[in-house]
């Protein structure tokens, strides 16, 4: 197995101890070339002072954390979503980033209409695809785990997100997060169908017993993810980009973000 590919940190990871300022200062420091940022520490820094304080750094912006959400019970929350999502290609297209990760939504309160939750989800990225190409940010729909289905997102497997990016054309792509896709016995296969489109890997682990199935993600290596057998049908596909480090946990939420990065930075190397 080859070296994993240079590493980047998504914000997430230490989003209740760093801001967005402290995780730019943090990645230069730890020697860390990547980074990812959730839109509400964007926002809350600025993305005009983000994007400035990212580039003279030197690190590159491997996703904007996200768009999509599209399902609404009416034609106002649909339109809404719709305006969000501009407002998110704006966002990334300012930092420069390789994609807009696309967490595509749920079902909308009260609705057990999972084919029309679908067709929204459709319908929405139809109607910004047009400015994302024009921007030149690429969609990077995320398919989720199924648990999160009802909530999160309706697309829970690789191949829906590509019959998607099948159907969407140019400006598409997929943002594969192991922790999503790891269990789905047609991965490999579809990890080589998906070939150039694959425009994000991101890793963590999945422990057993876990004790809550959202925020409770493992450290790469404590869990029993094979995290380099996916990453490797990933680089079999073509994809030669940046491990990008998401940790949405409780338990690392605790702890000291320099202490997270150094062990973020021990595990990149042993573990993905």
């Amino acid at each position: 197995m080859s070296a994993p590919g240079p590493l980047s940190l998504n914000t997430v990871t230490v989003k209740e101890r760093w801001g967005l300022a402290d995780c730019i200062e943090g990645c230069a420091r730890h020697g860390i070339a990547g980074i990812s940022p959730w839109r509400d520490v964007l926002q809350a820094m600025g993305v005009a002072a983000a994007a400035r304080q990212i580039r003279d750094a030197g690190l590159t912006v491997t996703g904007l954390c996200r768009g999509g959400m599209f399902p609404a019970a009416d034609a106002a929350g649909r339109a809404a979503a719709i305006e969000d999502n501009r407002r998110a290609i704006a966002e990334a297209h300012a930092l420069g980033a390789a994609c807009l990760v696309m967490v595509c939504g749920g079902l909308p309160p009260g609705s057990k209409d999972l084919p029309g939750a679908r067709a929204m989800v459709g319908d929405g990225l139809h109607a910004i695809l047009a400015e994302a190409r024009a921007a030149g940010v690429t969609l990077a729909l995320e398919p989720l785990h199924p648990m999160t289905c009802a909530d999160r997102s309706v697309l829970s497997t690789l191949g829906q997100a590509l019959d998607l990016c099948d159907e969407l054309g140019a400006g598409t792509g997929v943002a594969l997060d192991v922790y999503h896709v790891w269990w789905d016995p047609a991965l490999e296969s579809d990890m080589a169908r998906a070939t150039s489109r694959i425009a994000a890997f991101h890793a963590c682990d999945w422990l057993v017993p876990t004790t809550d199935l959202v925020f409770d993600r493992g450290m790469m290596g404590d869990g029993c993810i094979d995290i380099p057998a996916i990453r490797g049908m990933a680089e079999a596909a073509g994809y030669r980009g940046f491990v990008e480090v998401e940790l949405l946990s409780k338990r690392w939420w605790a702890e000291d973000p320099d202490d997270v990065l150094r062990l973020i930075k021990a595990r990149h190397a042993t573990a993905c």
